[in-house]
C-alpha cells in the first residue's frame, strides 16, 4: 500500500467518523429524512455537474448502474436514513460504533453465507469486535439509551453491510464521480418520498444547523464518497476496508469534542477492543507473503 493511498483512507476515515457528529447537530433542528433527501439532492447534483465538467458519462455499465441503485437505496436511504432518524434520540457516539461494525458484519456473512475463509487472526478479531460492541452497548443500555433508536442504527448497519458488498461491481469501468453523483440522486428520491410518511416536516434555521448541513454535503456526502470508489479501485476492497478499524476511535472522539458526549471508562476499553477487533478482521483477509510471490 503507497503512501498516497494511505493518506486517503486516513482522509475519508476522518471524514466519515465527523458525519455521525455533523447529523446529530442537523437532526436537533430539522426533521431527519427531508434534510437528508436535501443533502443528497444538493450533493448528487454537483457531482453529476463536476463530473460531466471532466467529461464522464451517466452511459454507465451494466453492473455498474445495478450497484450504484443498490448502493443509493442501501447505504444512503436505509443506512444514512436510518441514522438520521435515530440520532433524534441516540448519541452521535453510539450512532458511530453500530455503524463501525459493518467491516465485522462483511466478514462475518462472507464466512457463514458466501463459503469464504477465515483465519484464525479473524475469528479472533471477530470475537473480540462483537464483545468490544457487546461491552459499550451494554453499559449505555444501563444508562437508559433509547432501544428503538438502536436497533435502527442495528438495521443501518445491516443495510450498510449489503452496500458494501454490491458496490464492488461500481468501482470497474470509470465514471467515479458520476456513479457518486448518481448514487445521491437515487437515496435521495428514495428519501423524498419516505420523508412525508414517516415524519412531521420541519427547519428551524440556525447557525449550526447551516454550518453542519454544509459539511456534511460537501464532504462526507461528496468528497468522503469519492475517496472510498477512487480507493477501492486503487487498491481493492480488501485493503480499503482496513481503515475502517479507525471509525470508532474517531467517531467517539470527534463526538465527545464537538458535542461533548462523555466517554465512560467502559466506553474507552469497548472502543479500544473494537478497533483492535475490526483491525485483526482486515488483517486476516490480507494476502499471505506466499500468495503475493505466487501472484
Amino acid at each position: 500500500m503507497d503512501l498516497r493511498a494511505i493518506a486517503m483512507g486516513l482522509v475519508f476515515a476522518l471524514i466519515w467518523s465527523s458525519a455521525f457528529t455533523s447529523a446529530r447537530i442537523i437532526v436537533s433542528d430539522a426533521s431527519p429524512l427531508f434534510s437528508l433527501a436535501l443533502r443528497f439532492l444538493i450533493s448528487g447534483i454537483l457531482g453529476v455537474v463536476i463530473a460531466r465538467a471532466m467529461g464522464q458519462s451517466w452511459r454507465l455499465t451494466r453492473p455498474q448502474w445495478r450497484a450504484t441503485i443498490l448502493f443509493g437505496i442501501c447505504q444512503n436511504a436505509l443506512y444514512l436514513g436510518l441514522n438520521f432518524y435515530a440520532m433524534q434520540t441516540v448519541e452521535a457516539s453510539v450512532a458511530a460504533i453500530i455503524a463501525s461494525t459493518m467491516p465485522l458484519l462483511v466478514a462475518l456473512i462472507g464466512w457463514l453465507l458466501l463459503g469464504e475463509k477465515l483465519r484464525p487472526l479473524g475469528l479472533i478479531g471477530l470475537l473480540a469486535g462483537f464483545a468490544g460492541v457487546a461491552l459499550i452497548m451494554g453499559s449505555r443500555i444501563g444508562a437508559g439509551v433509547d432501544m428503538f433508536g438502536v436497533a435502527l442504527c442495528g438495521i443501518g448497519a445491516l443495510a450498510l453491510t449489503f452496500a458494501t458488498l454490491a458496490v464492488r461491481g461500481a468501482t470497474s469501468g470509470g465514471n467515479f464521480m458520476m456513479v457518486v453523483g448518481l448514487q445521491m440522486l437515487v437515496g435521495s428520491a428514495v428519501l423524498f418520498v419516505a420523508a412525508p410518511v414517516f415524519e412531521m416536516i420541519y427547519i428551524h434555521p440556525t447557525v449550526p444547523l447551516v454550518l453542519a448541513f454544509a459539511y456534511t454535503t460537501l464532504f462526507p456526502g461528496l468528497l468522503a464518497t469519492l475517496i472510498w470508489f477512487l480507493l477501492l479501485d486503487r487498491i481493492g476492497a480488501v485493503r480499503a476496508a482496513t481503515f475502517h478499524f479507525l471509525n470508532p476511535v474517531f467517531g467517539v472522539t470527534i463526538a465527545a469534542i464537538l458535542l461533548g458526549e462523555k466517554l465512560g471508562s467502559l466506553d474507552a476499553i469497548g472502543v479500544g477492543i473494537t478497533t483492535l477487533g475490526i483491525l485483526a478482521v482486515q488483517l486476516s483477509k490480507q494476502p499471505a507473503q506466499g500468495d503475493k510471490a505466487s501472484a
